[in-house]
């Protein structure tokens, strides 16, 4: 029976990993839940599946004592918080399951590195990334030509620049295809989340920004493909459903029954066309950010975190998104990123210009 340690088990890959588990009972069990502020949904599921620590972010103890009685630690944390989990659970020399995007997104090198250092496996449990890893025989180090990520364009693809700067969070928050939490569904609203996915391309398997797409992909049923030195191109396919990739993570990499397969007669044509950057700024400034390197990764992100949180408040535009982050960008000088504590000064500096800027 494989243990894991579940941090963010309330959150929307939480309560899905919490399906998979209850799927296959003589599969998993938990050992550690961790939980953001929900604390009465995290007693129920200490009750249900009896783990040796059940806690609140706030309340943890010690961050290495969470892994110590895991085989695997699935990180599903929202945001820059994720990242202190991430390498604490490789320094126990845990197998990660990685939902967590900000960890290789601001310390990718930091995560990469150590990773190496302690032997451990990385395994994505993001939709496009676990599809590259089917792609590549579930081998970070297979040779390829072309990493190509495929986004659903979100509810906006077919607005106007001039309609966006009035959408509201409601409209943000109606993805066409795909049921998520609120700030992962706004950052693919604003395709800030496909940049996102270049970055950890490159720390994932070692690719360079020439060798990474995105290309737009409204049924979100191919989730991402491979192009080898050959011209042979691999896809994955399947519906919509974060459970497929959870579970992979978790069982990897033995196979079981997860999800519907797809019927392809009744799917019909599949559409591919050109990612709208001009349109959509946030993705041009991620991967902006992630060609400088350094801490310029760390600020988008927290600059991201804070602007999204005000447009879902109402205090900001849709547009205001991209110009807070750039904003940010622009005022805060990059450094290396040499240690975590590195990191989270630039976290913390890059939220409170964006704040400054919102407020002012």
């Amino acid at each position: 029976m494989k243990k894991i340690a579940l941090i963010g088990c309330t959150g929307s890959i939480g309560r899905q990993t919490v399906e998979v588990v209850r799927s296959h009972r003589s599969e998993f069990c938990f050992t550690t839940l961790v939980a953001g502020s929900d604390r009465a949904a995290l007693s129920a599921l200490a009750a249900e599946f009896k783990p040796k620590i059940a806690c609140l972010a706030a309340e943890i103890p010690s961050h290495s004592a969470l892994f110590a009685d895991a085989d695997v630690a699935l990180i599903a944390a929202g945001g820059f918080a994720g990242l202190r989990y991430t390498l604490a659970a490789i320094e126990e020399g845990k197998t990660v399951a990685l939902a967590n995007k900000e960890s290789l997104v601001c310390g990718g090198e930091l995560v990469m590195s150590a990773a190496k250092r302690k032997g451990v496996d990385i395994i994505p449990v993001d939709s496009e990334h676990s599809a590259l890893f089917q792609c590549l025989g579930m081998r970070r180090d297979t040779p390829f030509k072309k990493l190509i990520l495929t986004a659903s364009g979100g509810p906006f693809l077919r607005y106007n620049p001039e309609i966006l700067g009035n959408v509201t969070a409601a409209d943000a928050l109606r993805h066409p295809t795909w049921k998520m939490g609120a700030k992962i569904t706004i950052d693919c609203a604003t395709l800030l989340n496909k940049g996102y996915e270049v970055i950890e391309a490159k720390w994932l398997y070692g690719a360079d920004f020439s060798q990474i797409q995105a290309v737009v992909h409204p049924e979100s049923i191919v989730h991402s493909l491979v192009l080898f030195e050959d011209g042979a191109m691999l896809a994955q396919l399947g519906y919509p459903d974060m459970k497929l990739p959870i579970q992979l993570a978790l069982t990897y990499p033995k196979r079981l029954p997860c999800c519907e397969e797809v019927d392809l007669a009744k799917v019909g044509t599949l559409h591919f066309e050109r990612l709208p950057e001009e349109k959509f700024p946030c993705f041009g400034l991620a991967v902006q950010a992630g060609r400088e390197g350094g801490t310029a990764p760390t600020l988008l992100n927290g600059a991201a975190e804070v602007a999204v949180q005000a447009f879902l408040q109402g205090r900001i535009g849709f547009l205001n998104i991209a110009k807070t982050i750039e904003d940010v960008l622009s005022r805060i000088p990059t450094e290396k990123a040499e240690s975590y504590g590195t990191l989270s000064r630039a976290d913390a500096r890059a939220r409170e210009e964006a704040r400054r800027l919102i407020d002012g």
